[in-house]
This record gives structure tokens, sequence and C-alpha cells, in this order.
């Protein structure tokens, strides 16, 4: 059912394989590869996130308008939503990406670092680029750890994989996620924002507790996925700083090019 991932996935970590001679290498090198194609989804996700920061008091005043009218205040949250190119789901999209690299990658690294004659025949038919098989079989070992184990399988400084899984998971969160503004007292906290804070702490254990059950490779792609991430939320966060938002109502007047002097500006001029 997922051959048509897989077999590329695999395809790409024995070709990544060839050039680096090292498989962790090569599992660093297809992060950042799968990293930079989906690098607009990113962008588009953080504008989406940093937009919808913005709108909050504008969402709060729809909530005190219609708060005994449910169907109401769902069609002015989705009009407002529209007016400013926002998609409430945009913060999922991440995870529904994530979700198939992450099953495909977990199988293409069982299916590369074959243990026995029967998986290294599979692999064979699963190269898709002629030649590539000369590099069968793939090492995998790394610091006296088998990538194709789980770390409680593997040495117990293996364990360290899983908390940096979780370490980096909680940095890149903290880095997606906008300041929260500051509440009234007495005021309700927004969903939307409660939401988003125990999403903050829900993922990088629930991560963490994958990098426990699967193998150690799939702890190296998350680490090396949540660093670049992390310097990828971090730039755009930068430039999203040097574009101040504009206040609700605010109005720019642009200069007016090319106007001619009126007389008394011209009187002047000659004074």
């Amino acid at each position: 059912m997922w051959d048509f991932i897989i077999n590329p996935f695999v395809t790409a970590l024995t070709l990544f394989y060839s050039w680096t001679g090292n498989i962790v290498f090569s599992i660093v090198v297809f992060t950042i590869v799968t990293r930079m194609l989906t690098y607009p989804m990113t962008v588009q996700q953080q504008r989406s996130t940093k937009k919808m920061q913005e709108i909050q008091p504008m969402l709060k005043k729809l909530q005190e308008k219609h708060k005994n009218d449910r169907d109401a205040l769902a069609k002015e949250q989705m009009k407002l939503y529209q007016e400013n190119g926002i998609n409430p789901a945009s913060g999922c999209v991440g995870m529904f990406i994530q979700l198939p690299i992450f099953i495909g990658l977990y199988q293409a690294i069982i299916f590369a670092l074959a243990a026995t004659p029967l998986q290294l025949l599979d692999m064979s038919g699963r190269l898709l680029i002629p030649g590539l098989t000369a590099q069968i079989p793939l090492q995998n070992t790394w610091l006296g750890m088998d990538l194709t184990l789980p770390p409680t399988a593997n040495p117990i400084y293996a364990m360290a994989l899983p908390l940096l899984v979780v370490v980096t998971t909680w940095a890149q969160s903290k880095l997606t996620l906008p300041p929260t503004p500051p509440r009234a007292e007495g005021e309700q906290p927004d969903q939307t924002v409660a939401m988003q804070q125990s999403m903050t702490t829900m993922m990088p254990l629930m991560f963490g507790f994958f990098s426990l059950s699967f193998s150690v490779g799939i702890s190296i792609y998350f680490i090396t996925s949540n660093l670049i991430g992390a310097f990828q939320y971090g730039i755009l966060n930068r430039l999203n700083s040097q574009s101040k938002p504009l206040a609700e109502g605010q109005i720019i007047e642009e200069p007016v090019k090319n106007q001619k002097p009126t007389k008394k500006e011209a009187l002047k001029a000659k004074r």
C-alpha cells in the first residue's frame, strides 16, 4: 500500500548513502531535502498563525457580540478568516505532511538496513535507480547502536535520543507559536490559544513516545527535522518582526509623486 512512498524513500536513502558512505549522514541529508521541499508550506503555516494572533481582538469582539448565537458566531468568524486570508486548519497541515513521511521513512529504514537474505532481495527490487544495488548491504550500526532497533533494545546511552527528540520538538513548538497577548483579570482564555499551548506540551511527549517504540533511525530523523525546523522558523520570525502589522483602522498615506508646486510655494522658494 505504501510502496509509492517507501520505494522512492529507499532509493533516496541508498543514493545518499552512496555519496556519504554513512547511513546516519544519508538520513540527515534526506531530512534536509524533505524540509526544503515542504518549506513553502511551512512559510504559509507560519504566516497563517501570525495572522490568527493579530485578529484575536476582533475574534473576542465577535464572541462577545454573538455569545448567545453559535451559528451567527461561526458565520462571522469564517467571514473574518476569509477577509484576512486565514485557514483555521493550517496548524494541522504540518502534522498531515509529517505523517506519511514518518511512515514511509520508518519502513524505508527497515528495508534499507536489511538484516536477512530475504530482506536484501526485497530491497534490491525497491531501488528505482539502476546501479544502486552495488551499495547493498548498507551499514546498519552507528556508535555501537543498531539503527533498525528501538533505543530500548540498544545500549543504555541510546535513551538520550528520545530525550533529544522531546527537547527539540518542544523548542520548535515554542518558536512556532507567537507570544500570547496578556488577558484582563477574570477574562476567559481564548480557545485557539489554549489549544495551541496544549499542543506544545502534548506533541513533544507524543514524538518522544514514538522514539521509544521505533527504530533509532527515526529518532535521528526527528532530531534533525526539529533542528532544521527551528532554524527555518527563527528566520521567518526575524523577517516577520521587521514588518510590523497595521493597527485596526490604520491607513497608509502614500506621498503624491510629480505634484507641481502651487504659486505660493513657488514664490516662497524664489525668496
